[in-house]
């Protein structure tokens, strides 16, 4: 009894510290989980909150929550029928008081219950709690050294986890597990072992997904990460092919494929994460006027089933801090990203490795020592569920379209999982939409032909000094997943394909099909920016510039046709008015207003031609089938043909779209293009421009009409030729 009080007393004397200084942060929608076991439901069985590690405050942290969301107490007796429990916690680490048990004596105590009532059962609600980890902001350099990881906090450790993370904790209440279904399964596939041994094993096999989805894998030290590498068998095998073929000995090639090793390997560690998000937070708030990041929620869901590889558009140097950023600030680990062996600056190298980076070299030339340790490299890590980030176009895009696919690190990346040893994997397409960029002074040099600069530590502090808050806001749009799974069937692939096997033309196949359908997921992942579409709209005038109420006229027009003729679902638009998209390019220094013939026009400035020619460009795939049409449309017209025969069109469409997928990644087959050719001339006959009757088109030949159809033809002419 004694100790009974001297808990609730210790108990009771915890809530109130941490009511004072802790506010924890709740991942995930907890909505579906709260109407389900609400204290309220009559239907709802008995419900055990369960952790890992037994600590009196995340056990009042979670108590808290449980109260906030109406569901039952996890401090309440855990009662039904005779049986009895002083609370409603379950631990996975066995009892201290009995060292000989293997399993927690409550969950014992459970099993026997339910095997002796068969028609009981409890939900178990696995419950994460981690400090140091919280998507809030940061301010303090030394509370980046101390981040939670996967080691269990001493108490002093947890100690200082309070003081310092009072406001970054987070708690996520993971979905019910039915303890009744878990003794079924363990007696269908253990019947030699008890239940417990399976509860246990299949809870900590979940807790460890989610830490896993949350922190990254547990990572050794690059050292010994190095070491195991050059204890596999591949690589030994790979040794010793060099030694035969170079005629050198076995230690000297042990050397080189170390120093390959040491190159390549990342030096991943919490703290420097840490540091990295004090630091891009400071220069967000610098840089943009806000991050704005759509569809993360399915990144979440797939975490914990799926092996993530992310597959943005390559942009800006920007691109994988923001990504890496986006994604510790929502909850997940941060991927391992492979970086160009350029980027292995003085000092900036060794942060990146610590954030995660890989270096790999532009080439292989036939290194097949370098490629055996490389491809080794990246098995480990999926092998360890390591969530990968690299671009498929290779390099940045100077033109603001997308690139061809370099098929390397995908091949690398399929290659491995056919090895085995790894989750199903799920390519996560990314668009990044900027309304600035920070490398535009060089594109812009490089484009005139000037050539590509090699990147150094003088030229990032250069251009870091030269950071001003005029780059306006930024978006993040998570595209549609590619399963790699589906693909491999879909291809017939084999099921194993070894690490020396020339690669199957299945599996070939499959890396293509993959390579096309990041790049068309991407591309309808589009965010049409305020930026993107007034360039759209003054780089195709004459002069590059128009009578104001000509620009107003026409984004509505284009704002139209997107709304009415949406690329995709996924697809994000701007909602500033007409007006506001005007003054905020003005705001931004691409655009001004001028006076021409007693009237305001606007006008592109001086010297931005070039860098809005790159953001036109990243949208100008919603709109080139559309520009397509009425490039044909206006070529009839110009021979005296008003009256086109619709089937004549698609024909015309149909010829010229194989080509014209290849080039703009568009996403759809050619079995869907008679139905969008359809949508598009529906569209211009909403505007007047055309009328559709008995299968022909007639044109109208009205001025006004026809701006709109020139505009759109004007689309096609002017940007193809500059593809």
């Amino acid at each position: 009894m004694a100790t009974n009080a001297y808990q609730n007393f210790y108990r009771k004397f915890t809530k109130k510290v941490l009511d004072k200084i802790v506010s924890p942060q709740v991942l995930g929608d907890t909505q579906v989980l709260e109407s389900k076991l609400n204290i309220e439901n009559p239907e709802r069985h008995p419900i055990c909150y369960v952790i890992q590690d037994d600590s009196t405050s995340n056990k009042v942290l979670i108590d808290n929550e449980t109260e906030k969301r109406h569901l039952s107490s996890a401090f309440a007796p855990l009662s039904f029928g005779d049986y009895q429990e002083d609370d409603s916690f379950l631990t996975l680490e066995a009892s201290k008081k009995n060292a000989s048990s293997f399993y927690p004596d409550k969950l014992i105590r459970l099993v026997e219950h339910l095997l002796r009532h068969p028609e009981a059962d409890v939900l178990l609600v696995p419950v994460t709690v981690l400090w140091g980890r919280a998507p809030e902001n940061e301010d303090s350099w030394y509370k980046a050294l101390m981040a939670d990881a996967w080691t269990k906090p001493t108490g002093i450790k947890q100690a200082l986890n309070i003081t310092l993370y009072g406001r970054e904790n987070f708690i996520e209440f993971h979905q019910a597990v039915s303890l009744r279904q878990l003794i079924q399964t363990a007696t269908e596939l253990t019947p030699n072992f008890s239940p417990a041994h399976y509860v246990v094993t299949e809870l900590n096999t979940l807790f460890n997904q989610y830490k896993e989805a949350i922190l990254g894998p547990d990572l050794s030290d690059r050292r010994n990460v190095i070491n195991k590498l050059m204890m596999t068998d591949a690589v030994k095998e790979a040794i010793l092919t060099e030694s035969i073929h170079k005629k050198i000995s076995i230690s000297e090639a042990e050397n080189l494929a170390k120093s390959y090793l040491d190159e390549i390997v990342s030096d991943f560690s919490y703290s420097t994460i840490r540091f990295a998000d004090i630091a891009l937070t400071k220069l967000w708030t610098q840089l943009y006027d806000g991050i704005a990041v759509h569809n993360f929620d399915m990144v979440r869901e797939l975490s914990k089933d799926y092996e993530l590889v992310y597959t943005p558009c390559h942009r800006s140097h920007i691109d994988y801090l923001l990504l890496s950023f986006v994604i510790h600030r929502r909850g997940l680990m941060v991927p391992h990203i492979a970086a160009g062996i350029n980027l292995n600056l003085p000092a900036v190298g060794q942060i990146m490795r610590g954030a995660g980076a890989y270096f790999i070299r532009r080439s292989f030339s036939g290194n097949a020592l370098y490629t055996a340790v490389f491809k080794e490299y990246v098995h480990s890590l999926l092998s360890r569920n390591t969530p990968l980030e690299y671009f498929v176009e290779g390099g940045r895009s100077r033109t603001g379209l997308l690139l061809p696919a370099k098929k390397g690190m995908l091949a690398m990346t399929i290659q491995s999982h056919l090895r085995g040893d790894s989750k199903p994997i799920a390519f996560i397409p990314t668009y990044f939409g900027y309304e600035k960029l920070l490398e535009g002074a060089s594109y812009i040099k490089e484009l005139g032909g000037q050539k590509k600069q090699a990147e150094s530590l003088f030229g990032l502090l250069k251009s870091i000094q030269k950071i001003e808050k005029v780059f306006g806001k930024v978006h993040v749009n998570f595209g549609e997943p590619v399963f790699l799974d589906e693909l491999l069937k879909k291809n017939h692939a084999p099921k194993h394909v070894g690490l020396h096997e020339e690669l199957p033309a299945a599996v070939k196949e499959t890396v293509n099909a993959a390579a096309e359908d990041i790049l068309e997921n991407i591309n309808k992942a589009v965010v049409i920016n305020p930026v993107s579409l007034i360039s759209l709209v003054l780089l195709n005038a004459p002069t590059h510039s128009l009578a104001e109420r000509d620009v107003l006229q026409r984004l509505e027009q284009f704002r139209s046709f997107l709304k009415q003729h949406r690329y995709d679902a996924r697809m994000q638009i701007t909602d500033l008015s007409n007006h506001e998209i005007i003054q905020y390019a003005i705001k931004l220094k691409q655009i001004e207003f001028v006076e021409h013939d007693n009237e305001r026009w606007v006008k592109v400035c001086e010297t931005q031609d070039a860098l809005l020619k790159y953001f036109s460009n990243n949208i100008l795939h919603t709109f080139i089938l559309a520009a397509l049409i009425a490039q044909l449309l206006k070529a009839q017209l110009a021979e005296g043909n008003a009256e086109v025969d619709a089937a004549e069109l698609k024909a015309q469409v149909l010829q010229a779209y194989p080509e014209l997928k290849k080039q703009f990644f568009l996403k759809w087959p050619e079995a869907e293009l008679p139905a969008e050719i359809d949508r598009a001339l529906a569209y211009f006959e909403a505007e007047q421009t055309v009328q559709l009757q008995d299968q022909h088109i007639h044109v109208t030949a009205a001025d006004e009409h026809l701006k709109l159809l020139s505009a759109f033809a004007d689309l096609y002419a002017l940007n193809l030729k500059a593809v």
